[in-house]
Parts: C-alpha cells; structure tokens; sequence
C-alpha cells in the first residue's frame, strides 16, 4: 500500500518541463518527506511568498544556471487556492506546467477543518487508517475521533478512571505529541460528558505539557506520604488545603503500573524535580527512588547513570523525523549539565562513557543533516522548526489584538545545556516563574552573522547576501519584517548589547507607547565563550554566575510587568573542540572562524579540505551561491595543534538545536 506522498510526487517526473508551478494551499508539498522526494528526484523547490524575495532567488539561483546550460528542474510552489496560480509573474505562467494538490483530494471522506488542523506528519497515519477502516462520509465530530483514535490511540469513551487518563496524557506529553486544539476540545468534550473528571483542570492539563507535568509536581508529595503512612490512614484533604495552584483530587494512582512506566523517566529528564521526605531513608529503597531528594551527590549519581542509559538506546537515526532530534537534544542537555555541575568530580567510568556517546550522536546527528536538514527550511512555521520560522510564529501569537505585546530574547550563543543552568538559577531566584521549552534548529554553519540574522529577518540567509558577513543590518531586517506583517515602525524597536549593568536603556526603549513588538540581544554569553580558558566546566560556571547577578530575573520582571509575552531563543550554542591545525591560506577565506571556515570559491575550499579530509564541505543550502563552508569534523576547531577552547560553528547537538521557551509567570 502506498503512501499519501505517492500521489504527490508521481507528479514530478524529471525533464518534463524545467518549471513547475504548484498551487498548494495545503503546504502538502512542505512536508519532510515529500521535499526529500522532489529533491531525489532531481528538482528544486522555492516558496513563492512575496515577489521581490522570489525573483532575488529566482534570478540568481536559476536563470543563471539555465544560462549556462545547467539542467534544474524547479517547483515554484504557491500557498494559496489554485485559482491563484494567475497571482505569479507572467513570465512564469508562460514557462510552466501546472498542477495542484489539497487535503480534500487524498481525504474526500474526512471533515477537511479536522484534517487541515493536523501537522503533515500525522498524515501518514490517518492516510493508513483510512483505507484500513473505510470510513464513509464523517462529519466533524465523527472525524475529530477518528483521528484521536487511529493517529493518536486515544479512545475518550475507554477512559473511565484516572489512571486510564493518566496514562493517556503521560504518553502524550512525555513524547511532546502535538495535537490541535479542535481535537483537544472535542476530547474535553467527551470526558466532561461522562462526568468522571468533575474536579479535573482538563482545560489546562490536557493541551498544555507544562501545566500537566506542573500539576503531578504537586501532587507527587502527597503520595508520598500515602506510601509512608500506616494502610489506614487515608490521605483525605481537599487540593485547597495543601495551597495547590491546580483543582482536582490530592491524591494521584502514581502506582498504577500504566502510570508507573513513565515516573523514573520523568525524574530523570528533569520534567519532575525530587522532594525532599522525612522518611527518605526508607523510601529510596522502594521504586520511587527517583523522585526522592537524598544528597545533591547521591541525586546527580542516580540521574546520570539513568540517563547515560536512555540515551544510549534513543539516538535518532538517518530515518528519525526532526521532531525526535528536537526532543532528544533536551534529553542530552540534561546529562551534559549534570556533567558540568560545579564541585564534583565525574567518576572515571562515566567520563568514557560520555566521551563514546559523544562522538556516536555527532556522527548521527551529521549523518541525518547531510540527509535531511534542507526539507526544514520551508516548513510551515508552527510549530518552529528553524530560527528564521520565529518571525512568522511570533506574528501568529500577535494576532490582531491590538493589546497583545510580544519581547523576544535572544541570548547570543546560549547551548541548550548552559540554558538548563540558566534556568534552574531563574527558577530559584523567582519560583513564579513557568518555562513553555522548545527547541528549533540554527542556521548552518552555527554562527552568528548567518543564524541570529535569520532569526531577526524571518526568513533564509540567501535573502540577506549583502550583509552575510556582517550583523548590522539587524535592526532593519527585524523591522521591515514587522512592516511586511502590517505594523508601523513606531510600533517595532531593537536593542543589542545587553546583558550587564541597570536596566534604564531598555526600561526606556519599552515605555515607547505604541509599541508592540521589540527584539533584545543579549550577548553576555557569547562574550564569556570567546573569552574562556576553561573549557565547557568554566563556561558553564559563568553562565551559572551570570544568571545569580539577576540580569535576566530583573529583564524578565521588566518584561512581564509592562505586559509583554515573552520568548528567549539562541542563534547558536558552543562545545569544547581541540585544534587541528590552522588552515595556512592567509587572507583568502571570507570568514575564520575556530569551527568553520568560508570560502567564495569552490577551488579553494577543495584545497584545504585535501588538509582536513574528515572535514565536510557544506552545500548552500539556503545560502547564496559563494558563500562556501568548510565545517570542521567532529570535535576539532581550526586553530594550533592540541589548543582546546570553546567556540562555535559547526554541526553538533550543543551547537545546531538551540532552546525556544516561552516564560510566563504564574501570577499573571
């Protein structure tokens, strides 16, 4: 049996005609799969979105090679109705073949609001299920549970008791499945119906992950207790009596062997924090060893070894989707923090270990971006996939109400690791403080004119070619991207260069009435990474250090008291590399950076790849034609022989997938 992508791409036969016009108002043809299709098959793919980004890409990526006698095949792919096609240039009807595809042609029996909500790579799934159960014409709610059926295996009218919800909302959030909100409340719907969760915060603990894991946080130590006490002494009280945030019963089936599979796993991610019992002793012989405070020693041993191990069976393969990258780099995070924590010295054994996995996640990390990095660039931007998508998602959160006010923070060279130490020093010096933690992929090579640019201008590097080399066009991309989105200037502002001293300059810049919109660096990070000696365990120090002076708790109160939502993001991380070597071509390479070097010419870079034959010459993906790196392998920077630093730009966990948090605070 085929899949849904089989009808799409047997559309694309090679040297039919040169040009390709597609109306997809679907985004069929952005989904993974079907780009890495198109592309096997010999063609190219640009988005048409507005005319002057597309006849830039257009002219200087594709006529030029057409000139030359350069055989491309190119798809210019349209978002809205097919009606539309007349919306593109004439030269371009002129040249082309035409078709189009929708979500009604491959789902004609399925309500088309309830599919069309769905993210593309659920469509697999539902396609299977379709032709294995046939259904005949469903209308909305008939469909709403057809999916939550067959794509997400929850079957609302089987759940009956709270360890059977539980387990269904463990599953989900534990694996950070997203579901649309129309499905959301059809289930809500359902539960409510058969009055068995009366008491329950369904609303909040069923679509946000956040709120849930928030939710059995609480409740975990009154079950405790419950294991602690003599069989008769039932635990009775009421949520108000323990002064809970969340309603619902106190006491959770945390036993349940459905619910029990996943508990270590949260502990050990750090989706649950261990507390501290009176009866601790006793009760970290007992399988809930996990989720009890010991000693800080005795804790740090327990969650590296469990996690040394979750890895070590998790790493993506070339086949994963990039969803399990983004889920796995926290599960990494987390280890590489517990690594670097402070005063203690990691036993022998682990270090060996860590170093294998190591260099096993760098060679699939490598292996899977050679593959299937350039299928994310025009993913639909909600969810965020890469730096450049947060534009777009930060405009669908602006929304049209004219009160909403959005900050988004980016904290220049910021690792996943090093934002767990930032975060758990916010969240001790402000408890209210509630972290919605995502990740997207950077910009390729990982630094900091290519990938915190994108971020600002909200779209692809090879649309910036004249300030590639530079960041001060950044507040005028971020600008006109707000522009292009229908706010005034009056209404955007930018500032970079934060991260030390008093909080006057942006204090100011936010009392500026109309605004709407501001985007703030913050390079602190960046800044101790190109100054550090002491390796990853140094720069991990500092961050901690940074984060205790209360710059970022004093920004964030700022933020949240004039009323902005706020969203902090990283344009790269860094890891510990050692030198190689120092390239010897003198002042020919456009850019010398520690773990990349650029090239404009192709001859040139060959040559020094001959130097460094583990090193991997880059494809413009999403670059303009000359701009040619070279990314040192693995662990290696550029620089003299057995010289260690920190630094950046190449392809690593800690360097390519950066965190994306949404922070609120609770008593907003």
């Amino acid at each position: 049996m085929g899949s849904w992508r089989d009808q799409i791409l047997s559309e694309f036969t090679p040297q039919v005609a040169r040009l390709t016009l597609v109306a997809d108002p679907d985004g069929l043809l952005l989904e993974e799969g079907v780009l890495e299709g198109i592309r096997e098959r010999g063609f190219e793919l640009i988005p048409f979105e507005d005319h002057v980004a597309f006849r830039y890409a257009y002219e200087s990526k594709f006529r030029s090679r057409w000139d030359r006698g350069e055989k491309t095949d190119l798809v210019v792919v349209l978002r809205s109705p097919s009606s539309d096609l007349d919306a593109l240039p004439y030269d371009l009807l002129q040249a082309g073949r035409k078709l189009s595809f929708n979500l009604g042609d491959l789902f004609p029996n399925l309500s088309y609001p309830v599919v069309a909500a769905l993210d593309r790579a659920d469509l697999d799934a539902l396609f299977d299920a379709q032709a294995k159960h046939a259904p005949g014409q469903l209308g909305d709610n008939a469909t709403k549970e057809f999916v939550l059926r067959h794509v997400f295996e929850i079957a609302p009218e089987l759940i009956k008791q709270p360890s059977d919800l539980l387990r269904v909302l463990l599953r989900r959030h534990y694996r950070g499945m997203r579901i649309p909100a129309i499905l959301d409340e059809r289930f809500i719907q359902v539960l409510r119906q058969n009055g068995l969760f009366e008491d329950w915060p369904l609303e909040v603990i069923i679509p946000d992950a956040q709120a849930f894991f928030a939710f059995l946080q609480e409740r975990w130590p009154v079950f405790l207790d419950s294991l602690a006490k003599p069989k008769d002494d039932a635990v009775h009280e009421d949520a108000a009596d323990y002064g809970f945030e969340f309603p619902g019963p106190t006491l959770l089936p945390f036993d349940h062997h459905d619910v029990r599979i996943y508990i270590d796993n949260l502990f050990l991610e750090g989706l649950l924090q261990p507390v501290p019992h009176e009866q601790s002793q006793a009760l970290a012989k007992t399988w809930v060893a996990y989720g009890i405070k010991v000693s800080p020693v005795e804790n740090r041993r327990r969650r590296m070894e469990g996690l040394l191990v979750a890895i070590e069976k998790t790493i993506p393969t070339v086949e994963a989707r990039h969803g399990e990258w983004l889920h796995f780099a926290y599960r990494w995070a987390e280890l590489v923090a517990l690594e670097l924590e402070p005063d203690t010295t990691l036993p022998e054994e682990y270090r060996e270990r860590l170093e294998a996995l190591r260099s096993r996640i760098d060679s699939a990390l490598t292996d899977w971006v050679v593959k299937r990095y350039a299928s994310l660039i025009n993913l639909p931007p909600a969810p965020p996939v890469m730096l450049h998508h947060i534009p777009r998602f930060l405009a669908r959160s602006l929304g049209d109400d004219r009160r909403t006010k959005i900050a988004f923070l980016l904290v220049d060279g910021l690792a996943l690791d090093q934002w767990i130490a930032l975060r758990d020093v916010l969240g001790e010096l402000d408890s209210k403080l509630r972290f919605r933690e995502n990740a997207v992929f950077a910009w390729i090579p990982t630094i900091t004119s290519v990938s915190r640019q994108a971020a600002f201008a909200g779209k692809p590097p090879i649309y910036f070619p004249a300030s590639i080399h530079t960041t001060d066009k950044e507040p005028g991309l971020w600008t006109q991207f707000w522009v292009d989105q229908g706010l005034t200037q009056h209404e955007v502002a930018y500032a970079k260069g934060l991260g030390d001293g008093d909080l006057d300059e942006v204090s100011e810049l936010l009392s500026r009435p109309r605004l709407r919109v501001v985007g703030l660096v913050i390079d602190k990070v960046d800044r101790i990474m190109h100054g550090m000696e002491l390796g990853a365990a140094g720069m991990h120090n500092q961050v901690r250090q940074w984060a205790r002076q209360g710059f970022m708790r004093d920004l964030l109160g700022l933020l949240h008291d004039r009323g902005f939502q706020v969203y902090l993001a990283s344009d790269h991380g860094n890891i510990e590399a050692k030198g190689v070597g120092r390239p010897a071509e003198g002042a020919v390479a456009d850019l010398r950076g520690e773990r990349v070097r650029v090239y404009s010419d192709p001859r040139l870079r060959a040559q020094i790849k001959e130097r460094f034959p583990e090193s991997l010459e880059w494809p413009s993906v999403g670059l303009p034609e000359d701009y040619l790196a070279l990314i040192a392998p693995n662990r290696a920077a550029f620089v003299r022989a057995a010289e260690t630093l920190v630094g950046h730009g190449g392809i690593s966990v800690e360097e390519l997938l950066v965190p994306l948090v949404q922070i609120d605070r609770r008593d907003r």
